[in-house]
């Protein structure tokens, strides 16, 4: 800070309080030359010039002895207002018993008069008006201007040095907020504030009956350091009341809660939360509950998830990844047609054996690393479609995922429009599927994107259409041409009455939006009559085949070809 004032000629102003005339002038020679200097002649004006420009001023020269008001009684009205306590005071007497009474009534120095040590003085304004400067500076980083909790850097340096004297048993828990970004889309960034405050003040006041304190780790998530307990079901009962009281749907404020109750000392303290996280994680696809512990099957899965992060690359490269495809096959007809396929990718991993993509999708999605599936997947399938019209004669497109992380690639457009060139395919060929987790990240990136290559000729396909709370919203801003039914609707359809009601309303939006429908997930005969007899145009599920190897899915397309040739 100095050498920023310096260089920018900024001079500090000090506020020189004494009813001796010629102890102005002298302490004013002293200090005009680095500083700009303003006088008051008792502790009323000095109260008033303070009140009148507050922060203006970097220190205070104080006299003691003053007729209006003295400059004890300056002192205690500075400390306790709190537009002046951070003004940094050094008072001036002759006094030497009023030292120690001046420093408890909140003196930073004490300067002896007479001023016979000009360079003395300066050196102790200089180096008081550095030590204030510097403790502003830690105080503003110290705390998250919105909630008041400690900024994420000081809530670790205080925990490493709390930890080299403490013998309280602590616990690292997490706490955050599930889908923060949709409320301050949807509802502004006002009342995301609001809701930030309202958690912050509820930690806050847990923490008043618990020894322990807490930091704002980023925009949603809190981290807090707490003493030991048991049971925080509790906690969480109370959190989640006070979280739902608030104007919002309870549905739209889940609280996630992840606790780490083994605090491995031979970690840092960084680690300890890391883990806290991974059971706050643990949480995002499981809606029965809002609290979870880190433990050893925790830690294991992590150690895992490692494993599967550090090996794609390789994977990719030696061939471990295969895609499967599934036919989807239209049903309206004299019989079910062959009309299309999904590509689904697998692992096949050389140590580990066959991955489920429910271990590894969810982990790369979250990690970007999708992206490499999603690119490998277009390559592959864009040359099996190629491969299949030389070899049958026949067209069969298969649609791709495009994942959320791929929205935000620029080059996503001529990306894939070069794999078709290079295959000698149209965009006829290559139909895309897009979830509703894509949406929920980048409304308008995601309207741009769809938007242009449905202009280039590109089918798009809304998939899982249901699952999300923002599907609806996506129908009303993004063009699509194909509602994908989400499984788990036409899973219970024959079981539930809410999910028959739920496929019927998907068939009913497509019929208002004239597009058709693809039912995935279908297994039984009477799912199947019943989706004929809904107007529902395409299913896809066990019912027809399982996903298949590129070589077996061959054999569906050369019946394909012989029953289109016989009938013709």
């Amino acid at each position: 800070m100095e050498k920023i004032l310096r260089n920018s000629n900024v001079r500090r102003r000090i506020l020189v309080v004494d009813d001796e005339m010629i102890n102005r002038e002298i302490l004013g020679n002293m200090l005009s030359h680095d500083y700009d200097v303003v006088y008051a002649e008792n502790g009323q004006q000095a109260i008033d010039t303070l009140r009148k420009e507050p922060g203006a001023f970097s220190l205070m020269l104080l006299d003691l002895l003053m007729p209006v008001l003295g400059g004890q009684k300056v002192l205690e009205a500075c400390r306790s207002d709190a537009d002046l306590a951070g003004i940094p005071i050094i008072v001036m007497t002759q006094e030497e018993e009023a030292e120690v009474a001046s420093i408890r009534a909140g003196a930073d120095d004490f300067i002896k008069k007479p001023y016979n040590m000009p360079e003395v003085i300066l050196a102790r304004c200089e180096r008081i008006i550095d030590l204030y400067e510097k403790k502003n500076l830690i105080d503003s980083a110290e705390t998250d201007p919105l909630t008041g909790l400690y900024s994420n850097d000081f809530f670790f340096e205080y925990i490493r040095q709390l930890e080299q004297f403490n013998d309280t048993k602590m616990d690292a828990i997490v706490m955050d907020i599930e889908h923060f970004h949709l409320i301050n889309e949807i509802y502004g960034r006002s009342e995301g504030d609001r809701i930030l405050k309202k958690l912050a003040a509820l930690i806050t006041r847990e923490l008043e009956d618990n020894f322990g304190f807490a930091c704002r780790a980023s925009a949603d998530t809190f981290y807090i350091y707490h003493a030991q307990m048991d049971d925080y079901q509790k906690l969480v009962d109370r959190i989640v009341g006070e979280m739902g009281g608030l104007s919002l749907s309870p549905a739209h404020i889940r609280i996630r809660i992840g606790v780490n109750h083994e605090i491995d000392k031979n970690d840092t303290c960084e680690q300890w939360f890391d883990h806290a996280k991974l059971a706050c994680n643990s949480l995002r696809r499981d809606y029965t509950g809002q609290l979870a512990y880190y433990d050893s099957k925790l830690h294991d899965r992590q150690l895992y998830h490692a494993r599967l992060i550090q090996d794609i690359d390789s994977s990719l490269e030696n061939g471990d990844f295969v895609v499967f495809y599934q036919p989807k096959y239209g049903i309206q007809g004299d019989r079910p047609v062959l009309r299309s396929a999904e590509a689904l990718i697998r692992w096949r991993h050389p140590s580990l054996g066959m991955i489920s993509p429910g271990d590894f999708i969810p982990l790369f999605e979250g990690n970007g690393l999708v992206q490499k599936l999603d690119r490998f997947v277009w390559e592959q399938a864009a040359s099996r479609v190629a491969e299949w019209r030389r070899s049958y004669g026949i067209t069969v497109p298969v649609s791709v995922n495009v994942s959320r992380i791929d929205i935000y690639d620029p080059d996503i457009e001529d990306r894939l429009l070069g794999i078709l060139k290079k295959n000698s395919l149209s965009t006829a060929d290559l139909f895309l599927e897009i979830t509703e987790s894509a949406y929920s990240d980048n409304a308008s990136r995601l309207i741009e994107v769809v938007n242009d290559l449905r202009r280039d000729g590109f089918r798009i396909e809304m998939d899982d259409f249901g699952s999300g709370y923002s599907s609806l919203n996506m129908l009303t801003t993004i063009p699509i041409d194909v509602l994908k039914m989400d499984m788990q609707f036409v899973r219970y359809m024959l079981k539930d009455e809410k999910s028959l009601k739920l496929c019927e309303l998907v068939m009913d939006i497509s019929r208002f939006l004239n597009v058709p429908v693809v039912a995935e997930g279908v297994e039984e005969q009477a799912q199947y009559d019943k989706l004929r007899e809904m107007g529902c145009e395409i299913i896809q599920g066990y019912y027809f085949s399982k996903p298949l190897p590129a070589e077996e899915f061959a054999a569906l397309i050369e019946k394909e070809a012989a029953l289109c040739s016989k009938n013709s």
